[in-house]
């Protein structure tokens, strides 16, 4: 009987909660007609979100604003700060000190217009952080400015984000849709903020689904980070599902972020969970990590998609050279324009000793991180760590068009420090690129989604894939291979054919003597390689076969010109370069007795680890140039991890006589239309 990760689907309402959230965004979003003509598009979301997060705020903390003003009031009579006291009044870690909501705000005289700076400033600190990343008050006073306070405030005083009303899963989709229309308005691209909601829900049960009866222990506890946490979907996501495989279970979530709005976003989230916000840091995590020594259980991430890290290369360079494999780069750098591959080793960095229980990490990728980089380069250097470490579990490709923001394709890479014993020294490949369904209208690249039915499909392909990759018989046998670590590594040679030249005089070689460097510095500018040219004039025409003869030629004309002749290395070569000319027939040249390699014929093979190089050599390059061999010194160790190569199936062209006849039908069609129009 084949395993299975998959039990019961807890997220049912899933579809439900991404349609009420959707509603829930629209309606919201038309605030943006009171905005529009005073405000540019770009600028509605500034707008818009702050006051979001503000409104579900206000609704939270409505059962018990009575409770933190009676309070507040005993002990500024009683001649205390009250502040140490309010959380515990409001219940959370957060609460307002003023009687003041929007809609009493809204309701109050147009000459009252400090009524809401006050009613922000009376929020505990942890929220005036938050809003203080949208700049909220230098919105209130664009809105004051331009007549609209009232307005705005009006209309999201009517909206009931109470947590029995919209719940947290809801206003995390809701947020998101919100996100998106603002980058769609500001021109700005809506994946660098969020992970669409199913392709979060696929990622968290692959990662931690094969530990499921681990989660279900009671009263255990996990930790999960995310260092590019965005709005927090992931975050929540893995959440969600251990709690609802273990209601009792203790599940701690950490993030960073560096979008001030996203991070807003995530942090108020958490304080309405009453989770521990300081748990989610605003920063640039390649260069100032906040969790730098501190490990986690699950880690998973969606980095941005091939985004330069100019801005900080110098702090991840000083800490590659400084601090090496004591620090995350230690296995190297990738190219400037895309700092996936460091995001991975930011991941990797943040796992726990296997002595301690060891971590599993999931991350999203393009295709570039499979492949780009050739042996020697950071990427290869990056793989070839990750799979000599054998950390890399599996990698499953996805649909294309499934993010807001591009249409390409993306993959899971699965990873973890304690495998289980009948995945060590393997790594799976899983083609899940053809479950998805067609989205009733696109958002944005995104045309694609992955249902419910799909996502358990997927997590059977996987929970199954080493037994289906053995079963030749069974129809999924095809969306799964298994390879060895070292199967994805390769031993690159540099193939090395012997330079061949005859000699020769021509009119062009009296030009480029004329303008050679080289031989100006041996006989001098001007007059001097003047007379060079002159003394080979008489040799124009005349052909050597080796370069003993030449040299002979060439002496004896110098000589007789009175000029100097050198055996200096310099000299001979660039006497060489002049009247030298490639030939397959002829003389093959010599360096310390040994031929000497022609850089224009140089090849490079990728030969598989397991394989002598010799053999290979003997077998697809010798029958094709005998003369040719293998430059050992050169031969450098790269990995890359093929995809689709390993999954691509001939498709054979179709006859020609059928197409010849489709061409023919549409020419005679075509005759039709043609006739009907000038007829």
């Amino acid at each position: 009987m084949l395993r299975t990760y998959v039990e019961t689907n807890p997220n049912a309402q899933a579809a439900a909660d991404h349609a009420a959230a959707t509603k829930l965004a629209n309606r919201i979003w038309q605030v943006a007609d009171l905005l529009r003509g005073d405000f540019r598009r770009s600028d509605y979301g500034k707008v818009i979100l702050p006051f979001t997060v503000l409104r579900r705020l206000e609704c939270v903390l409505e059962p018990t604003r009575k409770q933190v003003l009676d309070t507040q009031s005993l002990w500024v009579g009683r001649g205390s700060k009250p502040d140490p006291f309010l959380p515990s009044a409001s219940g959370y870690a957060f609460y307002n000190r003023t009687a003041h909501t929007l809609a009493d705000i809204a309701g109050a005289p147009e000459d009252e217009k400090d009524n809401l700076p006050k009613y922000v400033r009376g929020f505990s600190d942890n929220v005036r952080e938050v809003l203080a990343q949208f700049r909220f008050e230098e919105q209130i006073k664009r809105l004051q400015v331009s007549g609209f306070l009232h307005k705005v405030v009006s209309q999201f005083a009517d909206y009931d984000l109470h947590p029995n009303t919209v719940s947290n899963h809801v206003m995390g989709y809701a947020f998101e849709e919100l996100i998106r229309k603002f980058s769609e308005e500001s021109n700005e691209t809506a994946g660098e903020h969020f992970t669409p909601r199913e392709v979060i829900k696929l990622m968290a049960g692959l990662l931690i689904a094969p530990d499921m009866d681990e989660i279900k222990v009671p009263n255990m506890t996990r930790t999960v980070y995310d260092p590019t946490c965005g709005t927090g979907g992931m975050l929540s996501a893995a959440q969600e599902f251990i709690l609802q495989h273990n209601a009792q279970g203790n599940v701690y979530v950490f993030g960073q972020e560096l979008n001030p709005e996203s991070w807003a976003i995530c942090r108020s989230d958490m304080m309405i969970k009453n989770q521990d916000a300081e748990h989610i840091q605003l920063g640039n995590t390649l260069s100032e990590p906040y969790f730098r020594d501190k490990t986690f259980d699950y880690v998973l991430s969606n980095p941005p998609f091939g985004v330069e890290w100019k801005k900080v290369k110098e702090a991840v360079e000083d800490e590659r050279d400084n601090l090496g494999y004591r620090g995350r780069f230690g296995a190297g750098t990738p190219r400037i324009n895309d700092g996936s591959l460091l995001f991975l080793q930011e991941l990797l960095s943040k796992q726990k000793p296997v002595e301690e229980g060891g971590s599993r990490l999931a991350i999203v990728f393009n295709g570039s991180p499979l492949f780009a980089g050739a042996a020697g380069s950071g990427e290869s250097e990056i793989r070839r760590w990750i799979l000599e470490k054998d950390w890399l579990e599996a990698v499953v490709a996805l649909p294309d068009q499934l993010f807001y923001n591009t249409g390409i394709s993306t993959y899971f890479w699965i990873l973890t420090n304690r495998k289980d014993p009948a995945h060590k020294g393997k790594v799976m490949l899983v083609d899940a690129r053809g479950y998805w369904v067609k989205m009733r209208k696109s958002l944005g690249d995104k045309r694609k989604m992955i249902n419910d039915s799909q996502i358990d499909d997927i997590m059977r392909l996987y929970g199954d894939a080493l037994s289906l990759a053995d079963d030749e018989s069974h129809e999924l046998h095809g969306r799964v291979k298994v390879f060895r670590n070292r199967d994805f590594g390769y031993q690159r040679i540099t193939v090395e054919r012997p330079l061949k030249l005859r000699f020769e005089v021509t009119e062009e070689t009296l030009g480029e003597a004329r303008e050679s460097k080289a031989m100006e510095k041996h006989f001098g500018e001007g007059a001097g390689v003047e007379a060079f040219a002159d003394a080979l004039k008489p040799l124009m025409g005349q052909s050597w076969a080796t370069k003993k003869e030449a040299w002979a030629g060439v002496n004896a004309a110098v000589a007789a010109a009175g000029l100097p002749w050198s055996k200096a290395t310099a000299f001979q070569k660039a006497l060489r370069d002049l009247i030298g000319v490639r030939d397959p027939k002829g003389e093959v040249q010599l360096k310390k007795g040994e031929p000497e390699p022609d850089p224009e014929l140089r090849d490079y093979e990728n030969v598989p680890l397991d394989e002598d190089v010799e053999e290979y050599l003997t077998r697809e390059v010798l029958p094709h140039v005998p003369d040719a061999w293998i430059d050992h010194e050169k031969m450098k160790i790269g990995y890359e991890i093929p995809f689709t190569r390993h999954f691509y199936v001939y498709a054979a062209p179709r006859p020609l006589a059928e197409i010849d006849a489709e061409l023919k039908g549409l020419e005679a069609e075509i005759q039709k239309l043609l006739g009907e129009v000038t007829g």
